[in-house]
């Protein structure tokens, strides 16, 4: 399943055509962008999505998602971190937080390619998962905390 952008058209705006996050096709191709990262920022989470050709694509961790797919749609999206910021060991944690795109939790198999094309190693699921839904009363996108399906917004019912 494809995602595409349901985030603010303000920052979907400000995309800058032909630019999207870095392509990770290697271990070797990660090591080389992570050390091009700022020393404090390489144990932190990364903006990460997958494209429309299965691609791994890393922006630093305040990048917007739909900046790092350069607009188009994804087939997840969501935050990365690096067990160890240079040797790139493997994944530490993984989420499908991205609210620009709301991708559900069934996009993991497409990370988990990603990951094995690179051979990067990552663990078996999100670490992280983030269940996202649509208010059909107020349009508000919101994340599902504790099995709690009301909307943050209208306090009205999400759908299960």
């Amino acid at each position: 399943m494809q995602y595409s952008y349901v985030g603010p058209v303000e920052i979907l705006e400000q995309v800058v055509t032909g630019q999207r996050g870095q392509a990770i096709a290697s271990r070797d191709d990660l090591a080389d962008w992570l050390a091009g990262q700022a020393e404090e920022e390489r144990t932190e989470p990364f903006t990460f999505v997958i494209d429309l050709s299965g691609m791994l694509r890393l922006a630093p961790q305040r990048s917007e998602h739909v900046a790092c797919a350069g607009g188009e749609p994804v087939l997840s999206a969501g935050e990365i971190t690096f067990e160890d910021g240079l040797t790139v060991s493997e994944v530490s944690e993984v989420s499908n937080q991205s609210t620009g795109y709301c991708p559900d939790v069934t996009s993991w198999p497409a990370v988990a390619a990603a990951l094995d094309r690179a051979g990067i190693e990552g663990p078996g699921a999100f670490t992280q998962p983030i269940v996202f839904r649509h208010c059909s009363q107020c349009g508000q996108r919101n994340i599902v905390k504790d099995d709690y399906y009301v909307c943050a917004a209208c306090e009205g019912p999400l759908p299960v």
